[in-house]
């Protein structure tokens, strides 16, 4: 059995190691799926005014720059008893659900599609006929013959310059590549369409949170006022007219996009690599928190699957003292018991590992800085299937989902694969763009009928509050079920803990030895077609959208005085690995 290991695994969010063993015939028979950075917000936290969550929180990961803080003020405000104006919350509802669906057209073009796409390939291909593949997938405006001749020439030049620039260091010409090169031309001019598309998609954070990444949120509400006609208000930097037209603008902009473009893009490749959808499936067991609270409940519901059964739902809950805990067995932490509750969590360094350099992790001990989420003691999988899979069980987004697997030709269970992970985060991209038109005019429709309250701030007194108080805030993140959890005494964060959905589908083995996502994933047995070059390793993985904790910033040895005049290491560059 041969050792295989990649390290750093690329195209994701934070540093990721996998180690495998292959056999002889290049079929992987075992995987350790390793988080080697420090997360470290929860140590942050203690002893911070609870208010003040959010905005540290929402550091933990510079990709979903919304959500953490979102998990945040609902756990603040669900340990102190506060409800938010129903136009705060159409408000996330909108901040959330333009998170996803950006999130998601940029993992799959610019960070997955390479997994599938031989960007080299591209300069093979005649632009009449990739512009004709492009009309006979959608009436998208941008499949044309100019369009794809410039994309083409685009990649000319830079082939021509000696360098590959953004699409350097991959593996082009992999025989596992099966795409013509029109459909590699296509995906290539798609990918730079997407880069300009998402200029106007973040104006919604920016409209109702100041900015982007990071927007400003609050505990209690959203963090801005209305001026609007006839509301008797008028202040400059608050929401009004011409702010909410511009968020109706950048909502069709995305419907477009993922209806013309996204959605077809990611069927036809879906026809393409058809036997991955029997490839990576993993666990067989899906949770999901839910997400987008209006009068008629959550449009994407909670609940668990089990076992491989997709018609069964049982019932999600946070707060269960035996639900969701956290074991820290085979992670470089120490821990009075073994495994948790978040609420009694505790974040305690214990580094256990080889000393580096070193060939292999330990992994017959701790060999990650996860924590291993269980929930009732089994591993689960998160994210975009999990969440399609919920909302089919109760029996809501069929059309959508019987369409595209009819047109696939392929059975409810061949989602839960590498392919089907994938197929999956485009199906809810058009699920919640189209729900956002409706929060959108129910938004306009309170204000304009009067209601312009977006803040609560009753209880925002340290001195109404109990002595001792915990919440958990939960939120669906691009990657899947995100929960924080807080606890409060005297005004003050006596613990907190995040447990964060690639933790759930990344973590290391438990104490039983139950592999969680990742390595179940791989485990089930992928035929690798060269072992130097590991793509289909990569492709599970990256269907999985990694997103280990990041904004972790590590100095070497060196001191000061070694750094050079730019200000990097010596012999090092800002793009150094």
């Amino acid at each position: 059995m041969n050792r295989l290991v990649i390290d750093p695994v690329t195209r994701i969010e934070g540093h990721l190691r996998i180690e495998a063993d292959v056999d002889e015939g290049g079929t992987v028979r075992d995987a350790w799926s390793s988080g080697t950075m420090v997360r470290g917000i929860e140590i942050i936290l203690k002893g911070r005014d609870p208010r003040d969550a959010w905005a540290f929180a929402q550091r933990i990961c510079g990709v979903c720059t919304l959500v953490h803080g979102i998990a945040a003020v609902r756990a603040v405000e669900d340990a102190l008893g506060i409800t938010v104006p129903a136009n705060a919350q159409l408000i996330r509802n909108l901040m959330i659900a333009a998170q996803m669906v950006h999130d998601h057209v940029m993992h799959f073009y610019h960070l997955h599609a390479l997994d599938w796409v031989d960007v080299t390939r591209a300069l093979d291909a005649d632009p009449a006929a990739a512009a004709r593949l492009g009309q006979s997938l959608s009436d998208y405006p941008g499949n044309t013959v100019e369009r794809m001749a410039a994309a083409r020439q685009s990649l000319e030049a830079m082939v021509g310059s000696g360098q590959l620039g953004l699409f350097a260091n991959a593996w082009w010409g992999h025989g596992a590549y099966r795409l013509a090169p029109e459909a590699n031309l296509m995906a290539l001019a798609h990918y730079l369409d997407a880069l300009a598309w998402q200029r106007q998609v973040v104006q919604l954070h920016a409209i109702f949170g100041g900015k982007n990444p990071h927007p400003n949120l609050a505990v209690g509400g959203a963090p801005l006022a209305v001026s609007w006609a006839g509301s008797g208000r008028s202040v400059g930097t608050a929401l009004d007219e011409h702010g909410l037209a511009t968020v109706a603008a950048a909502i069709a902009a995305m419907q477009d996009f993922v209806t013309q473009v996204y959605l077809p893009d990611v069927l036809a490749l879906g026809s393409v690599y058809r036997d991955w959808f029997f490839r990576g499936c993993g666990v067989q067991n899906f949770l999901c928190c839910g997400e987008f609270p209006g009068p008629g409940g959550l449009l994407v519901p909670s609940g668990v699957l089990l076992d491989g059964d997709l018609a069964t739902v049982h019932p999600f809950d946070a707060l269960m003292p035996d639900g969701i805990t956290e074991s820290t067995a085979r992670s470089w932490y120490r821990a009075s018991a073994d495994p948790l509750h978040p609420f009694a969590g505790e974040t305690e360094l214990d580094y256990t590992g080889p000393a580096p350099p070193y060939e292999h992790l330990d992994v017959q001990g701790a060999y990650s800085w996860m924590k291993t989420p269980r929930w009732h003691g089994r591993p689960m999988e998160v994210g975009p299937l999990a969440r399609v899979l919920m909302l089919h069980a109760h029996g809501q987004a069929t059309g959508l989902v019987d369409d595209a697997l009819t047109r696939l030709g392929l059975p409810m269970a061949a989602l839960c694969s590498t392919m089907g992970r994938t197929v999956a985060r485009a199906l809810e991209s058009k699920l919640f763009a189209e729900a956002m038109s409706s929060w959108q005019q129910q938004l306009v429709a309170n204000i304009t009928a009067g209601d312009v309250d977006t803040f609560d701030g009753r209880l925002f007194d340290p001195a109404t509050w109990p002595q001792q108080a915990q919440g958990v805030g939960l939120t669906e993140a691009p990657r899947g079920a995100l929960a924080h959890y807080v606890v409060i005494q005297q005004g003050r964060i006596a613990n907190y803990q995040a447990v964060v959905p690639t933790t759930w589908n990344a973590s290391p083995r438990d104490a039983a030895g139950q592999r969680s996502p990742y390595e179940a994933a791989l485990a089930a047995g992928h035929d690798l077609l060269d072992r130097e070059r590991p793509l289909e390793i990569l492709r599970t993985i990256h269907s999985f959208d990694p997103c280990v904790a990041c904004a972790v910033h590590v100095m070497g040895k060196r001191q000061e005085q070694d750094r050079n005049d730019t200000g990097w290491l010596q012999g090092e560059s800002p793009l150094s690995g």
